[in-house]
């Protein structure tokens, strides 16, 4: 697993990437919009594809990268269901295991810092996230956000406590320098929630915090509770790519919604390619995208009845005629994540000369 851990020094926050060695297919934890920049540059040297974002909550002292991210990198918003969040790819419940290759991620409710807060545990590597539920010799406060110190601390107890003293714990803040601790040492040397502390204990240390409201919460939550689309992404006109979620699609007058050569073939391996041409047309010049299935337009609708209407689907055919009118019939079908690639077969081979 290629992992790396990423700071934003604004708001004191760590992001995870995450990524399986043999496919370069990524996912990113808690994403930062301030860093945006930062981080799809790491993963295009790294030679990586983007596929998820996974938010451990709804953040309230900076705005969630991951609206930014899928528009730019078409990468999927996934968050726990509880969280309430709107616009998100893909809600996990408790207990829901989140796979990538050679990755898997389960989703544990951790509730208490805020209603919906979500820790995710790694299959077999020994690792958990943990948001800001458990920090390192501290925890998140529960005074808003429908948070509760003593949901927190059964949540830590329970639902992290339990697992092998060696798991990693990797939070999304730190303070104090520290970058990362271990379930063992945490119950061994958390002043708020080990230490033999009792929930009693636990309930009056944060009653007696009296914490002011972190600086951004007004612009902060309400974005994240949109997956971390703010007023600027509104004014700019970005919003209608950030409401696919998937890809960088771009309309056309006639409203087919497309994508670049350029983008199905950094991302093909994350998409369903059907390729609508006619079988005779394989054996011409242009040849076929790889990995794509033929299904010729005059099939199109009755094979497409049992497909996915979640699954990402992106048509191409000889110069994006017939995939355009696909991409509007499945559209209307009920497809949500479909898109003709722009100028067909022939833009590819001018754009791969």
């Amino acid at each position: 697993m290629l992992f790396r851990q990423l700071f934003d020094p604004t708001s004191s926050s760590y992001s995870y990437l995450l990524a399986d060695e043999q496919t370069r297919r990524a996912l990113l934890i808690d994403p930062v919009l301030d860093q945006v920049e930062r981080d799809a540059k790491l993963v295009e040297e790294l030679g990586l594809t983007l596929v998820y974002t996974l938010e451990t909550h709804a953040h309230a002292d900076h705005i969630t990268g991951c609206a930014r991210l899928r528009s730019r990198l078409g990468s999927q918003a996934v968050v726990g269901a509880k969280m309430g969040v709107h616009g998100a790819d893909r809600e996990l419940r408790d207990g829901e295991v989140l796979e990538l290759d050679g990755l898997a991620l389960e989703a544990r409710a951790t509730p208490g810092h805020t209603a919906g807060c979500v820790s995710y545990v790694t299959a077999d590597t020994g690792d958990v996230f943990t948001g800001d539920a458990l920090l390192i010799r501290g925890c998140g406060r529960t005074d808003f956000q429908q948070g509760d110190a003593a949901t927190l601390y059964r949540s830590i107890h329970e639902r992290i406590f339990t697992l092998p003293d060696a798991t990693r714990v990797w939070p999304a803040h730190d303070y104090r320098g520290f970058t990362m601790s271990t379930v063992g040492e945490e119950k061994r040397h958390n002043l708020r929630l080990g230490a033999g502390r009792s929930e009693a204990d636990f309930i009056e240390i944060m009653a007696e915090l009296h914490l002011s409201l972190p600086r951004h919460i007004d612009v902060a939550l309400p974005a994240n509770m949109q997956c971390g689309v703010t007023v600027a992404d509104l004014a700019a006109g970005r919003i209608a790519a950030i409401e696919r979620g998937w890809a960088k699609i771009e309309r056309t007058e006639e409203g087919v919604p497309e994508v670049s050569p350029t983008w199905l073939v950094r991302h093909g391996r994350g998409v369903r390619v059907i390729d609508v041409r006619d079988p005779d047309e394989l054996d011409g010049p242009l040849g076929a995208f790889a990995g794509a299935e033929l299904v010729p337009y005059p099939t199109l609708e009755d094979a497409a009845r049992d497909w996915d209407r979640e699954q990402p689907l992106v048509l191409v055919c000889r110069s994006g005629g017939r995939s355009g009118r696909a991409a509007v019939i499945l559209e209307n079908e009920g497809f949500k994540r479909v898109a003709s690639m722009r100028g067909g077969l022939l833009a590819l081979d001018e754009a791969t000369d």
